[in-house]
């Protein structure tokens, strides 16, 4: 065997190496769960980049209020978050062109699985570092194993919570750098006591839920696992890099070498076992010689059952084509770095006693391979061939090769004596050309004998008889069949190699047709149509497509390639819920329920399962091969990429128009309220000189007067909010963040809403122990003001309106308390929209924007705010900001580290 490495192979990797240069290095911080301390680790890593002179630059760093990490913060570049208005609020997310034209060494983007908010780029924070990538920027981030797309459900079942954000595996895979950062469940559940991961309060639910020890444990297996899984993936890049041609006995994998006897479903059995007491990858194959023409159907049937069956059990499953079967399987388990070949035991053939198995084949070929024979079939015994009759079409190949030789003959007669015997020979030793070219292997060898025949009985002297007049003639014939038979295998083999690469090509060429249909398609008939088109022409077979809706729920109804015109296949929609909830094919051909005439495929995009290809072959037989399976998933992978790319257009052109209304209705808020500021604050003017320059005036006309100052003033409230929403929806407001004591900006709302609370009691209880919080003291001012408001406005006369503050960790939450009816149920979140007051029947006055300013506000300074019923009556507007770090205060005299008292 040749140890030469092939020259396509090194174009490739030069082809790979030269694009890897261009883009940048992703190298992912891993763990099982919350915790262990990614994000640590890739902040410490980052220090040690920058102490050696790179440029870092933190895209997002989520430290969840962890000391410890924000610490590591210190002297490291921060990017300015994005503002991207949604659902009537201001969100904060990467700003992916200013870090392109900051353009850095390194950048460090944190959860890889984050969602980006509607409006962004990019739906998912991995294609924003696959964007960083390609422009050539280094990318540090950070995932854990619940968040891989293949692990999703198997930490779902471990867990009971479902994971909705995810990456795809390839991009986990295709990572320069995998750093694993384990944790003993043990130390972990401490550090949840410990208040190092949550607040106290979801720490306790955390370690009642999700972080139970057995989960832990379940979930540092699974990281661990998938590690060395990508460890393993390097190892064999690396043996193909540099061309090793021995198997390196890293861990256990088997190869189990299917043949088209009866014992192969038991040789795949017995893999099965041995791979699960092994805990081993293992691979089954197929190796298709071609020796003897197309397989008998029995074969090829007993074939695919076993394949099927080694898929069914968690084997990777594959169908090779070469001449040489034992250097097939040598060639395969060393590419795949797989120590142990399963091959079935062959009986003993006491009239070949020169034969040897296929596994001392085997083991002559690859002596660092184990072969390991496994004990077939009582019924193996019994030759394939003598059970199968030949039908009736090989009968009629052979008579026409019988007929050819007897053509040749004729052909051949006048010329006898005219031409030398050796000429006519050649002409013999075409017609069996012909034979192999147009008949094959079989009709070949036939041929042979018969023209061997033909030639010593017609042309040899003595003419007419199989006696020879000199004894050299019997050299002759010998050479002749040798020949005629090495020629005859020779034409047959390649022959048949051309139809098969030619079987391939037209498969080739019909996906590249179909990916070419599918990427100008718009629309769901177009989708469908492109599907009846291709599974008409290579499989005989209509297609019938089911679609999710909205919600990603399976829509019942199925997407005609007419558009509703003509007839489709009988779906039974029971079974296509079932491939679409499990992602994977059910139907014919399949270990779920195969009694089906349909054949069901889920629509697996990179992001989620996007509907059911229904299958329905006129020849059942069409759709059961390995090969056409192959080529039925790579179909279902190009419609599922197809319909994604749909969907996504649609996302993109829903959000494109409601950023567009958005900015309308901005526009025409902020419009307005300039418009209207002016002539108010005229009218409150007029009205104030009115009853200042006039005092003459009777008490009639002095109320109406402070009647119309005051309407002024309130309309002119109301204007100042609509202009307020529009400036902070447009993201134009700029926090003036300063360490302000809480104590003071309470102090400040209560004095401005003096006049409006004057029938009511207000009641103040904060900590005497609250820090400094770095705040815009103007804007958290207004949000007061607006909860104190509005608690008034919806609260009887004479009731008690609460004020009250605590510390929670990592955050400072404040609330506003009042005594009124409380909030419909519901309503929640809505009353935090634009515009929403409520309830439609309210008298109140007002424009429904103190809440939804409130909001703006709050999310602007990172923090939360949330409205809920008390269990004694009336309503709490609660908003939470985060603590941060406070400066040191020393005054002279003092010992260092002591902080003096505001």
């Amino acid at each position: 065997m040749s140890e030469r490495p092939d020259p396509d192979q090194l174009l490739a990797r030069v082809q790979e190496e030269e694009a890897k240069a261009a883009r940048g290095k992703l190298k992912i911080f891993f763990g099982a769960s919350a915790g262990v301390g990614k994000t640590y680790a890739m902040l410490g890593a980052a220090r040690q980049q920058k102490d050696l002179g790179t440029d870092v630059v933190i895209g997002v760093v989520e430290t969840h209020g962890r000391k410890e990490t924000e610490a590591l913060l210190a002297g490291l570049e921060r990017l300015p978050r994005l503002a991207i208005p949604y659902r009537d609020k201001v969100l904060r997310e990467f700003d992916l062109d200013a870090a392109l034209a900051r353009r850095p060494t390194l950048i460090l983007m944190d959860e890889l699985a984050h969602s980006n908010v509607a409006g962004s780029r990019h739906p998912k924070r991995w294609q924003d570092v696959h964007e960083l990538l390609a422009a050539g920027i280094d990318v540090y981030s950070t995932v854990n194993v619940q968040h891989l797309e293949t692990l999703n459900d198997v930490v779902s079942g471990i867990a009971g919570i479902r994971v909705w954000e995810t990456v795809p595996d390839h991009v986990f895979d295709e990572a320069d750098e995998v750093v694993l950062v384990d944790l003993p469940p043990d130390e972990l559940l401490q550090r949840l006591k410990e208040g190092k991961v949550y607040l106290p309060q979801q720490a306790e639910r955390a370690i009642r839920n999700f972080f139970r020890k057995g989960n832990l444990i379940a979930l540092r297996e699974l990281a661990l696992r998938r590690t060395a899984d990508r460890v393993d993936d390097e190892m064999l890049a690396y043996r193909r890099e540099t061309s090793v041609n021995t198997v390196w006995q890293t861990r256990d994998a088997l190869l189990v070498c299917i043949g088209p006897g009866a014992g192969a479903e038991r040789l795949v059995r017995t893999g099965a076992r041995l791979a699960g007491r092994l805990e081993a990858p293992w691979h089954a194959v197929h190796v298709d010689t071609h020796t003897s023409g197309p397989e008998p159907e029995l074969q090829r049937q007993r074939i695919v059952r076993a394949l099927d069956l080694a898929g069914s059990l968690g084997a990777e499953t594959a169908t090779l084509s070469a001449d040489d079967a034992v250097a097939a399987i040598v060639d395969y388990a060393r590419e795949q770095n797989l120590g142990r070949v399963l091959v079935g035991r062959d009986h003993p053939r006491r009239w070949r006693p020169w034969y040897r198995s296929m596994a001392d084949r085997v083991g002559h070929a690859a002596p660092d391979l184990d072969v390991v024979q496994v004990a077939r079939n009582d019924d193996a015994r019994v030759p394939v061939r003598a059970t199968t009759p030949i039908a009736p079409s090989d009968w009629l190949a052979y008579l026409k090769a019988a007929a050819i030789c007897a053509l040749a003959t004729v052909l051949a007669t006048p010329l006898a004596g005219v031409i030398e015997l050796t000429n006519i020979a050649m002409l013999f030793l075409l017609a069996v050309l012909i034979v192999a070219m147009w008949l094959g292997r079989g009709p070949a060898v036939a041929s042979s004998f018969f023209a061997v025949a033909a030639f010593d009985f017609f042309f040899v002297p003595p003419r007419f008889s199989f006696a020879v007049s000199d004894a050299q003639y019997l050299m002759t014939f010998a050479m002749m069949l040798i020949v005629a038979l090495i020629t005859g295998q020779l034409t047959a083999r390649y022959k048949q190699h051309a139809e098969v690469a030619t079987r391939r090509e037209a498969r080739a060429r019909a996906l590249y047709e179909m990916a070419r249909d599918l990427s100008a398609a718009l629309l769901p008939v177009q989708i469908a149509e492109a599907c009846d088109r291709f599974l008409s022409v290579e499989f005989g077979a209509q297609a019938a497509l089911l679609l999710t809706d909205a919600k990603d729920h399976l829509q019942a109804e199925t997407v005609n390639a007419r558009g509703g015109t003509g007839s489709t296949p009988d779906v039974d929609e029971g079974v296509a819920r079932w491939a679409f909830d499990h992602g994977e094919a059910a139907g014919l051909s399949t270990d779920t329920l195969p009694g089906s005439p349909l054949l069901y495929l889920p629509l697996k995009a990179p992001m989620r399962t996007r509907g059911v290809l229904a299958v329905a072959p006129r020849d059942p037989l069409r759709v059961q091969g390995p090969e056409a399976r192959r080529q039925l998933e790579t179909f279902a992978s190009l419609v599922a990429i197809a319909v994604e790319r749909m969907h996504y257009v649609d996302v993109a052109q829903t959000t494109l128009l409601q950023m567009e209304s958005e900015s309308l209705r901005n526009s025409l808020l902020s419009a307005i309220s300039h418009d209207l500021r002016t002539p108010l604050s005229v009218l409150v003017g007029l009205a104030e000189s009115i009853r200042l320059t006039q005092p003459q005036l009777s008490e009639a006309q002095s109320t109406i007067a402070e009647k119309l100052k005051e309407e002024a003033l309130r309309m002119n409230t109301k204007v100042n909010k609509l202009l307020d929403m529009a400036r902070l929806q447009a993201g134009k407001v700029e926090l003036n963040r300063q360490w302000q004591p809480l104590e003071e900006v309470v102090g400040g709302a209560l004095m401005a809403m003096d006049v409006p609370l004057a029938a009511h009691s207000v009641h103040t209880a904060l900590p005497d122990d609250l820090p400094l919080f770095e705040i815009d003291a103007v804007l958290i001012e207004r949000v007061l003001c607006n909860l104190l408001e509005n608690a008034g406005k919806y609260t009887p006369a004479g009731t008690r309106i609460s004020i009250g503050a605590a510390l929670r960790q990592s955050e400072v939450a404040v609330w506003v308390d009042d005594n009124g009816p409380g909030l419909p149920k519901g309503h929640e979140e809505t009353i935090f929209q634009k515009f929403d007051r409520g309830t439609r029947a309210s008298t109140t006055a007002g424009v429904g924007l103190g809440l939804a300013i409130c909001r703006a506000i709050v999310e602007a300074h990172g923090g939360r705010i949330h409205a809920e019923n008390l269990a004694t009556g009336g309503a709490r507007f609660i908003f939470s900001l985060p603590r941060g770090i406070p400066p040191t205060i020393r005054e002279e005299g003092m010992v260092a580290g002591e902080v003096s008292t505001p």
